[in-house]
């Protein structure tokens, strides 16, 4: 897309449980392509092959442990590290003087991470750092807090104090920030509806090739089972490996599993032992979009991402979603209503019932009811890159589908 300027944005994006949010960050700012695009990340560190136009830097390491508590990369305790991390997030900011300012998920998540973004958001409005506009970037759907009053309240005093807008990467005809977050009332600045961030299609490779290299018949049918990052998706990837090995699947199926990159090695070990030949068994591949074009089916969790990525690929789905929360379920509840995908309860992991669904997903014709916009990351780029948004509004508030 060709703009009259060219903006520096900086992205503040943390990944401490799964790759969701990097991933959607990732496809928004490749669709700024004609901007300057430094991603500020401070997860755990992997490579990641990043759009010309983005440069990254990594602050101290921190990353979630099963007990939802944060720790330093490498053992450090998070209060050694947090120090370095602030000073590192306010000397980039110095150095990079951005136009745009794009925080994801907080304050509506992410809690901890006030300790080094309330500084720096006070600073940018009161004039103390450079000035420059401020967005917070948020998903479809927000986790269950203990107090809700409290969390709505919190996080509708910090959007209106320091915040020019919210972009929403939803589609709302499909989910609306209400259905998660009660006051909406209360948050004074607009609200903007991106529709979902999709990856688009993979070039290379295409589906037939891939069918092909794999050694796929005409008359074998493929299946795609994947955990998302890893952490929680262990109990579906053993429940399809049980499955092939008792011979309980339809005849003439292949499987893929994928395992994620966060998956501990001893469940790796388990399940590459457990796969009956002809079963791939993979923790990560650049290439998994496209094994989602050539699949007729895909196993899944629920997360965003892999979502997106079914609905983009086209590909008949089951999705067990995640229970230690909301999101997943409800997420995949919505799309299911509407025909895009069915849901997996867990006693359908059993051998018996999981062979069933998987012959019914595959026999079924049933087609989607509506439209889903999934051109999140362009149009969140289109209104980033406007040269003078509607912002800072003294009364009320809009809420917009773009």
């Amino acid at each position: 897309m060709e703009t009259a300027i060219a903006l520096k944005i900086l992205i503040y994006c943390q990944h401490v449980w799964g790759l969701g949010h990097l991933f959607r960050i990732l496809e928004i700012a490749r669709a700024l392509e004609d901007h300057d695009v430094v991603l500020v990340t401070g997860g755990p560190e992997m490579t990641l092959p990043l759009p010309p136009n983005v440069r990254r830097f990594q602050l101290p390491g921190l990353r979630m442990q099963a007990d939802r508590r944060l720790i330093g990369t490498n053992g450090r305790l998070a209060e050694d590290v947090w120090p370095e991390r602030i000073a590192c997030l306010q000397e980039i900011f110095r150095a990079e003087a951005p136009d745009v300012f794009v925080v994801e998920l907080y304050p509506l998540g992410r809690t901890a991470f006030g300790r080094e973004l309330d500084p720096l958001l006070e600073d940018i409005r009161s004039g103390r750092l450079p000035r420059c506009r401020v967005y917070c970037s948020v998903r479809d759907i927000l986790v269950e807090k203990r107090d809700p009053a409290a969390y709505e309240q919190r996080v509708c005093r910090s959007l209106n104090r320091w915040f020019d807008a919210l972009l929403v990467h939803a589609d709302s005809a499909m989910i609306a920030l209400d259905a998660t977050f009660r006051t909406m009332a209360a948050i004074k600045i607009p609200i903007i509806y991106t529709g979902y961030v999709a990856r688009p299609p993979v070039n290379g490779m295409g589906p037939e090739a891939l069918r092909r290299q794999s050694g796929l018949q005409d008359d074998e049918k493929l299946i795609v089972v994947s955990a998302g990052g890893g952490q929680s998706g262990y109990p579906l990837l053993a429940a399809a490996l049980k499955l092939q090995r008792q011979g309980r699947p339809p005849a003439g199926l292949r499987m893929a599993l994928f395992a994620g990159p966060y998956l501990p090695e001893a469940h790796l070990a388990a399940l590459k032992a457990a796969a009956g030949p002809g079963v791939v068994v993979r923790r990560f591949s650049d290439d998994f979009r496209v094994w989602l074009r050539a699949a007729d089916l895909s196993i899944s969790m629920a997360g965003y991402n892999t979502c997106m990525d079914v609905l983009t690929a086209g590909v008949p789905a089951l999705v067990w979603p995640y229970a230690g929360d909301r999101e997943q379920p409800l997420r995949a509840s919505r799309l299911a209503q509407k025909g895009w995908l069915a849901v997996l309860q867990d006693a359908d992991l059993a051998p018996g019932p999981l062979g069933m669904r998987i012959e019914a997903a595959l026999a079924s014709k049933t087609r989607p009811i509506g439209r889903l916009d999934l051109q999140g990351a362009v149009n969140t780029a289109r209104f980033i890159e406007r040269p003078h948004p509607q912002t800072r509004l003294p009364t009320g508030r809009p809420e917009v589908a773009l």
